[in-house]
């Protein structure tokens, strides 16, 4: 892994701007994760992000993820078997797998074995679905509750008049826990349509916390891509998800987030 390669130099860039948005909004750096969406990165690309240091992975299709993971976390563990001391000192420290693109239902089951996060949860029917196959495997699952901000037709998401009442819906489920909301702007929205989408996220979320829905762990807001993630970031995005700006590529249909 060459340390001043194209992928480290982007990374570098990109955490010094989530830094200077940190710094902008009185915030601390460690209240936000960069989580790498995968979809444009090359296999190369993925094993060289955990080797430098992100291990926070994004991904938004079903059928990619299921085939991903198997590879990558195979060599995130030979890489930590190694334990040569310089590559351990630069390797994530952990290893955790996000799903941000829609999710059908017929697709919970494969995928649920695999991720830490599913930020897509859009549906009682299938928050439904994810709360009887968590259930199977014996665990309490992370999700988010997706909302539809920007109120875009062709957008997943709740809708936001009835974000609250379905948050409070899946916060009553066993084998869930609801963790924060996910959001995202529109793909060729203004600096200030941007900002106008996630402060009324971060609204939805003041109110969720405030009917102490969720309890403690209720603390997240996924929002903000390579575009727009300094406007979500003053508006207290704790996750931000950003593929483009760190392995190159076009995303044509608001793949960073979606299927």
């Amino acid at each position: 892994m060459a340390k001043n390669s194209p992928l480290a130099a982007r990374l570098a860039e990109t955490r010094d701007r989530i830094a200077a948005a940190c710094a902008k909004a009185n915030r601390e750096t460690s209240e936000v994760t960069l989580i790498a969406v995968t979809k444009t990165a090359a296999p190369e690309q993925v094993r060289e992000i955990l080797q430098l240091g992100v291990g926070d992975l994004g991904e938004s299709r079903v059928q990619v993820l299921t085939q991903k993971v198997a590879q990558v976390n195979e060599f995130y563990q030979r890489q930590k078997a190694r334990g040569e001391q310089e590559a351990l000192a630069s390797l994530a420290p952990r290893l955790r797998w996000h799903m941000i693109g829609h999710l059908q239902r017929n697709k919970v089951k494969p995928i649920l074995p695999l991720v830490d996060f599913v930020h897509s949860v859009d549906s009682l029917r299938l928050a439904e679905e994810i709360e009887a196959a968590a259930g199977k495997l014996g665990k309490k699952t992370p999700v988010l509750l997706q909302v539809n901000a920007s109120e875009e037709k062709s957008k997943f998401g709740v809708a936001v008049g009835a974000a609250v009442h379905l948050a409070e819906q899946i916060a009553l489920m066993s084998h869930m826990a609801l963790v924060g909301l996910m959001t995202m702007a529109p793909l060729e929205a203004t600096p200030d349509e941007s900002r106008a989408v996630f402060t009324r996220t971060r609204e939805i979320f003041e109110e969720v916390r405030w009917n102490k829905i969720g309890g403690a762990g209720f603390r997240h807001l996924s929002m903000g891509m390579s575009g727009d993630f300094e406007s979500a970031i003053a508006e207290g995005a704790t996750m931000v998800r950003i593929g483009t700006a760190l392995f190159g590529g076009k995303v044509q249909d608001g793949a960073e987030s979606e299927e």
